[in-house]
């Protein structure tokens, strides 16, 4: 079983993101915007992943030795 923690959040941010999520329980509206905020970063983080490994990539490749 997960711990659990409680938080203590002002009523008319908690009735906002239940209408936002469109969710009628104030736990799983707040509960469903912190998973989202997790997934987002973590998204995030792979992008800036796959943007790093292709400027790593295209500093490997050299251009031919050309002699003239």
């Amino acid at each position: 079983m997960a711990a659990k923690v409680s938080v203590s959040l002002d009523a008319a941010l908690v009735v906002e993101v239940m209408v936002l999520a469109g969710v009628g329980n104030p736990q799983d509206a707040v509960e469903l915007v912190v998973r989202d905020y997790i997934a987002r970063g973590h998204r995030t983080e792979a992008r800036i992943a796959e943007r790093d490994d292709a400027r790593r990539a295209a500093d490997d490749v050299k251009p031919p030795n050309v002699q003239g």
